[in-house]
């Protein structure tokens, strides 16, 4: 798949009234280098001193994603190459925070619909309705956020176009009102300056209109900034996961022009019929398909788009040579549930193998794996709603930061989607409890949400950095412990971290405690934590499973 792998050739410094297609895709692929130098920076900005910190890395895949849309492209059309790229952050948007970023583009997008260029009062009445569109989208839109940010830089571009018709001096105006939005966050959101960090979805934004401004500058991309806006311990930063998809054993993208108009939905369930994870764009009268499918059938889908118009662009993938290693370890399937006809089908997001195969035994019948650090994008969901075979679909994202991308994903499916909004995997295991695949999408969905209150959520890791949060001192390197994601206590040891954060939990009320350990723990170490658990709470049944999910040594449970 082609991404920018280099940055940019420096623009000559010169004067630039009008933005061509080709010139703003010039401008995106120099905003994505300029996000990839400084990712771990945005990644670092994390609120909780936990190594979760994934909000360059889901801007960065969405951003990636957009740019496939326009890679191979040479329209001159600014229109056309604004809405290529909304559609791909769309599909491929990650997280909360890529989320919004799509969102952004599909408004900047609508302003230029069907422009040949914009100029300096062209480009700030987009960033308006990026706003715009950014704030619409948002149900409780919050303040202190990549929200204000955006909202403060449409501000600066209509206060700057008053005075300067050169874009170039605009989008400096628009910058330097980003840098300064996103230092004024944390005066925004309390939780930001009690953590002593800014807004990173802000930030995040704000990189990639300082890489568009550093290429018209001729500066340089590859260099990462020097100085951040607050003092960050960035020598703690983990590393961060980039989950690839295997598949099927081949991915085929066909573009073609259509010599008519193309009947969709028969179009689309004759390419059911050969594959998986399809996709159909259309756009400046090119259609753009993506399918999963077995070797034997890659040629297929040429075949049947020739019998709808002429074929422009062939791309081949092996998947499984992306996931070769993997395939060298034999890995039982998943108990996925089948659905039975008329049913409903239920999606879960999973952190781990051990939660993924726990998920599928209640029922799922489908699994995304997900989670802090490798959030599924809004295609990936997608995906998994498309290949159940049936039209009403529950979704559990099981984490915070994947709702926005579940919501998305069922606006765009034309299935009957709910989304209950579970925010971790014991609330999500509370509510497959409630799970009735027979009962109406209606009724079933709201006896899931009602459920969602009846768990608590623990979890524990070891500390990224030194801070205070919630009354509670945190030493880089401690294990602390979080309820229902907030930080809760701080120990020098596994044990004594679990036990606290149990108490906090009023451990001594609910009748059983899940405990589900992590990639890092031992079964031994774990087998340890458990006995602990029984000595202090003789009363409490504690299960133990293995959980599988990185980052965090224990997931707690308490009903």
């Amino acid at each position: 798949m082609t991404t920018p792998d280099t940055s940019p050739a420096p623009r000559p410094a010169q004067e630039l009234y009008a933005v061509s297609g080709l010139e703003f895709k010039q401008l995106t692929e120099a905003a994505i280098a300029w996000l990839t130098t400084n990712r771990e920076i945005i990644n670092a900005l994390n609120v909780f001193p936990i190594p979760d910190g994934d909000t360059g890395t889901n801007m960065l895949m969405t951003m990636q994603a957009a740019y496939r849309e326009v890679a191979g492209r040479a329209d001159k059309n600014v229109g056309a190459i604004a809405h290529a790229i909304a559609h791909g952050a769309l599909m491929g948007a990650r997280g909360n925070s890529g989320v919004i970023l799509s969102q952004i583009w599909r408004g900047f997008a609508r302003a230029l619909d069907s422009q040949e260029s914009f100029d300096a009062p062209l480009f700030a009445r987009a960033l308006k309705e990026a706003s715009e569109t950014a704030y619409r989208g948002s149900v409780r839109p919050v303040e202190g956020t990549i929200l204000t940010v955006i909202k403060d830089s449409a501000l600066a571009a209509e206060d700057a176009v008053q005075r300067h018709r050169e874009f170039r001096a605009v989008l400096e105006r628009v910058v330097h009102a980003a840098q300064a939005s996103v230092a004024r966050t944390p005066e925004l959101l309390p939780v930001l300056k009690q953590a002593g960090v800014v807004d990173s979805g802000g930030k995040g934004l704000t990189v990639l209109l300082e890489g568009m401004l550093r290429y018209l500058r001729g500066q340089p991309l590859d260099q990462p900034m020097d100085t951040v806006v607050r003092p960050l311990h960035l020598d703690a930063v983990g590393a961060a996961l980039e989950a690839a998809e295997p598949g099927q054993e081949w991915e085929v993208v066909v573009d073609f022009r259509p010599r008519a108009a193309v009947d969709l939905p028969a179009f689309y369930q004759q390419l059911e019929a050969l594959g998986t994870a399809i996709q159909v764009g259309e756009g400046d009268g090119l259609y753009r398909v993506h399918i999963h499918l077995l070797k034997s059938r890659r040629h297929e889908p040429l075949e049947l788009v020739e019998t709808f118009g002429t074929i422009t662009n062939v791309h081949m993938e092996n998947l499984l040579a992306q996931v070769e290693e993997l395939q060298a370890v034999e890995v039982p399937p998943l108990p996925l549930t089948p659905v039975a006809p008329g049913h409903l089908g239920l999606v879960a997001v999973a952190p781990g193998d051990g939660l993924a195969r726990i998920l599928a035994s209640l029922g799922a019948s489908a699994i995304v794996d997900g989670g802090q650090s490798q959030n599924p994008s809004t295609e990936e969901i997608l995906t998994a709603i498309s290949d159940l075979p049936t039209d009403q679909v529950v979704i559990l994202p099981n984490n915070k930061n994947i709702i926005l991308a579940a919501q998305q994903a069922a606006q765009l499916s034309p299935k009957q989607v709910a989304v209950v909004p579970s925010r971790s995997v014991p609330q999500g295991i509370a509510a497959m409890m409630q799970f009735a695949p027979s009962g109406s999408l209606a009724d079933v969905s709201a006896a899931m949400e009602r459920s969602l209150s009846t768990v608590q959520t623990g979890e524990v890791t070891v500390a990224t950095r030194t801070v205070e949060l919630n009354g509670v001192a945190v030493n880089e390197g401690q294990v602390i412990g979080l309820l229902n994601g907030q930080i809760a206590v701080a120990e020098n040891d596994l044990s004594a971290t679990v036990l606290r954060l149990l108490e906090r939990m009023a451990a001594s009320e609910p009748e059983v405690i899940g405990l589900y350990y992590g990639q890092d723990v031992t079964e031994a170490a774990a087998e340890q934590v458990a006995e602990a658990i029984r000595e202090r709470f003789p009363d409490l049944s504690v299960e133990l499973h293995d959980g599988g999910q990185p980052h965090y040594r224990f997931i707690i449970s308490a009903e």
